[in-house]
């Protein structure tokens, strides 16, 4: 146990090359472009206050599970451990197990659960748990077994967009997909042509995934979150707006409520 825990001992080693920077960071750079997982969450966690209070106060879950994966994976890239690889992967597979007992539509659901989300959430966590066993005994394959989690999300996007055809709701789906890609586009150019980036002397685009993924997988959440509500809460009017002002698209997403009403007010 106490071999896996030290510096260098995990099978994977990204492009950037190890203490170029920094004598005590690994991955310098690797590092610290998991700063977003830290900057954001704060404040998705503020601007969703309407959504935790009116909607579902579990969402705030799933941004402190993003601030675990930002610290997860900076300390692998510090300091290269096994442990540190197996708390990056896990955190990633945890919070999407979580988002998808969290947002999977209750249309889809099979018929054993009958349309109870805690059923769902109740096998989710077992297949998490099932899951963590298996990424702990095969390390080297857990990163390509993670990147298959994105095929059913990216499908189940394009399926509510098409449903809710909402043109600005539609825009930011475009722009998560394809802020996705790109993303994975970057890991695998930092695992494949390694020798090409060292060669230009810019061994860090595992480093723009970091950036780009972190973007990505918050904004797929805002997107889950609101078809959520549109689903589940549908008097609830939910919307789409973005900060620091609502008419610049390229600003902070988040999910606000027209008419917030708590279920004891709708039973009344």
């Amino acid at each position: 146990m106490w071999a896996h825990l030290e510096r260098g001992s995990s099978p994977v080693d990204w492009c950037e090359s190890n203490y170029s920077i920094s004598p005590v960071i690994a991955e310098f750079v690797n590092t610290v472009s998991n700063v977003l997982f830290f900057l954001f969450p704060p404040v998705l966690i503020h601007l969703f206050q309407e959504y935790a209070r009116f909607v579902n106060p579990a969402i705030n879950v799933l941004w402190v599970l993003l601030m675990v994966v930002g610290l997860s994976s900076a300390y692998f890239h510090a300091t290269l451990s096994l442990v540190g690889q197996l708390l990056d992967e896990l955190a990633i597979l945890w919070v999407c197990m979580a988002a998808f007992a969290m947002f999977f539509p209750k249309r889809y659901f099979p018929k054993f659960l009958g349309g109870n989300r805690r059923k769902l959430a109740f096998f989710s966590s077992v297949f998490a748990f099932l899951s963590t066993g298996c990424l702990v005994m095969a390390p080297a394959a857990n990163a390509f077994a993670l990147m298959t989690l994105a095929l059913p999300a990216i499908g189940f996007l394009s399926k509510e967009l098409n449903r809710v055809k909402c043109p600005r709701v539609y825009r930011l789906g475009l722009r998560c997909v394809a802020v996705s890609f790109l993303a994975v586009f970057c890991w695998v150019l930092d695992r494949l042509f390694c020798d090409a980036w060292l060669s230009i002397d810019f061994p860090y685009m595992h480093g723009v995934w970091h950036i780009l993924i972190f973007i990505a997988s918050y904004t797929a959440l805002v997107l889950f979150a609101y078809f959520n509500a549109l689903d589940e809460r549908p008097e609830q009017k939910p919307q789409l707006k973005y900060w620091p002002r609502n008419d610049f698209e390229l600003g902070v997403p988040y999910i606000t409520i027209k008419h917030p009403c708590q279920k004891h007010d709708m039973a009344i």
